[in-house]
Order: C-alpha cells, then sequence, then structure tokens
C-alpha cells in the first residue's frame, strides 16, 4: 500500500516527505443553519443522487477544525458557496470571521450572479481573501452572465484562484461542463481557476484545459477514490498527463462532508506517484507546495 493507511498515520506519513504538513485548497466550513441543511442533503442522498452518501467528519466545528490539525493540515481554504441572491455577501462575510480565528484558514470568498457581486467581492479582496469558491452546479447559474464579467476580471487582475465546481459531477446541472466554463477563460485567459474535482467527469477534457491555459490547475477533490472511480474512471493516460504538468495539481477533500476517510485522498495521490516522471517532487508539490503558493501561505 502506498501511502497512510488511516488518518491516525496521515501527519506522520507527510512529514516523512520533508513537509511541514499538508495545504488543502478545498475544504468546507459553512454557518451552522447552513451546515445542517447541507448535511441534511447528503443524509436524504438516495434520492437526490441515486447513491448513501454518509457523512464521515460529522461534527461542531471545533471538532472539524481539530480533525484537521490532527491530520497535520497546516493551511487551508474554508469555501463557502451561495444557492441564491443574497447569501453571497453574508457567506463571504461570515467565513472571514472563521478564518480570523483559526489560524490554519486563510481568508475566502464566494461570488453569485448578484448587482451586488464586485462591490462584495472588491471589498473581500482588499481586505485579504485570498481564495475565492464559484459553485455552478449548486448556484445553478451560468458562469458567462454578463453580471459576473467584471468579477472574473477583478479576480484575474487580482491574481486570486477561484476553486469552480462546474463540472457535471455528482449531478449535471444546467450550466455545468467544461465547455461552458471555457468561454469564461477565453474571455479571461489570465484567470487563476482551479478545477474542482479535476472537473469530473470530464477529467480528460480538464487535462486539456490545464495544457491550454497557464494559469489553470486541478484540484484531487474526490478523484480516483473508490467512491468515484465508478462513475469518474481516470483517463489511461492520467499519470503520463500529470507528469506534464506537475505543479499545477493541488490538494482538495472536500473536508468534512466525504464518505469516507481523509486518508483515502491521500492514498490516491500516493498511488499515482508511483507512475514514470512523477515520485516523491510531485508529491510534495500537490500537498503541500502548490497549493502553498496558490493561497500565499508565506505571507501570513
Amino acid at each position: 500500500m502506498f501511502g497512510p493507511a488511516n488518518d491516525a498515520e496521515v501527519a506522520d506519513w507527510v512529514r516523512g516527505l520533508g513537509l511541514p504538513g499538508l495545504v488543502d485548497v478545498h475544504v468546507h466550513f459553512l454557518p451552522e443553519s447552513v451546515q445542517r441543511k447541507v448535511w441534511a442533503y447528503f443524509d436524504d442522498a438516495e434520492r437526490n443522487y441515486g447513491r448513501a452518501w454518509p457523512i464521515h467528519y460529522r461534527g461542531s466545528e471545533q471538532q472539524r477544525v481539530e480533525t484537521l490539525r490532527a491530520l497535520g493540515v497546516i493551511g487551508y481554504a474554508p469555501l463557502v458557496y451561495p444557492h441564491k441572491p443574497g447569501m453571497g455577501e453574508w457567506l463571504t462575510e461570515w467565513v472571514a470571521g472563521f478564518a480570523a480565528r483559526v489560524p490554519e484558514a486563510v481568508p475566502t470568498a464566494t461570488l453569485y450572479p448578484e448587482p451586488s457581486v464586485v462591490r462584495y467581492l472588491d471589498a473581500a479582496l482588499r481586505d485579504g481573501a485570498r481564495c475565492v469558491k464559484a459553485h455552478v452546479q449548486v448556484g445553478g447559474y451560468d458562469p458567462r452572465e454578463e453580471v459576473l464579467d467584471a468579477a472574473w476580471g477583478l479576480l484575474a487582475d487580482a491574481g486570486v484562484p477561484v476553486v469552480v465546481h462546474c463540472g457535471h459531477g455528482p449531478l449535471p446541472g444546467e450550466f455545468t461542463g467544461l465547455s461552458v466554463f471555457e468561454d469564461v477563460l477565453r474571455r479571461h485567459p489570465r484567470l487563476t481557476a482551479v478545477l474542482a474535482h479535476a472537473g469530473m467527469p470530464e477529467i480528460s477534457r480538464a487535462l486539456d484545459l490545464v495544457a491550454r491555459y497557464s494559469r489553470v490547475y486541478l484540484d484531487t477533490t474526490m478523484v480516483g477514490v473508490g467512491f468515484t472511480l465508478e462513475s469518474a474512471p481516470l483517463p489511461d493516460d492520467w499519470t503520463a498527463r500529470l507528469a506534464e504538468v506537475p505543479d499545477r495539481v493541488v490538494l482538495g477533500t472536500d473536508f468534512p462532508s466525504v464518505p469516507y476517510p481523509y486518508a483515502e485522498q491521500v492514498r490516491a495521490i500516493a498511488g499515482w506517484a508511483q507512475a514514470p516522471g512523477l515520485g516523491e517532487p510531485f508529491l510534495r508539490a500537490v500537498l503541500h507546495d502548490t497549493g502553498a503558493r496558490l493561497l500565499a501561505l508565506g505571507e501570513r
């Protein structure tokens, strides 16, 4: 077995690579009322998704913070996302407060197609937001909407990464699909975009976008784990293509709302690293170095 056998082994295994810890660009912390609703949706996943989705890290906010510390996660982006107008600014203000009281969390922001988006996004960036979440699927919006054009431009100019859930997984939405988001990239080719879940299930197309746009990255969230391999199998040339862009892949996990232990995602990445052209340099880049650079951890 490559990688840690269980969560208890993760932190020591990572330190064995010569790393100070993990940097996770795709973690979720939400206001308690919103978190309860999200978990209620997953609790009804057999109806919503057609399969069970047991939450592995259900606990209080403080318990979840301590779990990440025990795993050796030394920096992470706590991502929030709205599903209707009026939520974006409130969630952005809430997560700024969360990051202020949790040393490992970097300030983040979110966006939604509404007249106020540029105002509150600009304010968040001025206040130090280092990552933005855009959830096309949950938000149910077209990322090409004119009201968002200035927001994408603002992010491109700022060089702040935006973690974008624009793929069809786990269920297609009206405006999901990498061809839709590529229209945004064509208009804003300098946008630093992290394709959440490696664009699952269009993983090969996501790799094409990484090759085509110099500021596009993939995150590993739920990629290559047993829960998703059937619905989103890795392409046959997955590791060969990773070897072409080893510094454009970052750790993401979807903690806490995953139906398996954190160690399983780390093991998947460790397994890829056994392929030619990858190895420990790739592991160090994915698990720490590239994420630390994107989240500007050295500037804290």
